[in-house]
C-alpha cells in the first residue's frame, strides 16, 4: 500500500503510550541507549544512540542484549 500524505508518520501510525512509557534513555559504559525493563532484574537494549560502529559490535550492549541491574556501575538515567 502506498500512502501519499504530508502528515507525519506519528499521526498516521500512533505509538501506544504504554509501549513508549516502558522505555528509558540511559548512558551505560559511556554509550547512550534506549532500554526497556523486562523484569525486575534486567534491562533489554532497544536502540543504541551512537554513530560509532564499535558500540554495535560490543556483545554486552548491542540491541537485543540484556543488562543486569546488578552490573550497572556505570549507569546514568537521562
Amino acid at each position: 500500500m502506498i500512502l501519499y500524505t504530508m502528515m507525519p508518520n506519528e499521526l498516521i501510525f500512533p505509538i501506544e503510550q504504554m509501549e513508549e512509557s516502558k522505555q528509558k534513555l540511559i548512558t551505560y559504559q559511556g554509550v547512550s541507549m534506549v532500554v526497556e525493563q523486562t523484569d525486575s532484574d534486567y534491562f533489554e537494549v532497544i536502540r543504541i544512540l551512537s554513530s560509532d560502529p564499535q558500540h554495535y559490535l560490543n556483545q554486552q550492549i548491542r540491541p537485543g542484549s540484556k543488562i543486569s541491574l546488578a552490573n550497572l556501575g556505570g549507569l546514568s538515567v537521562l
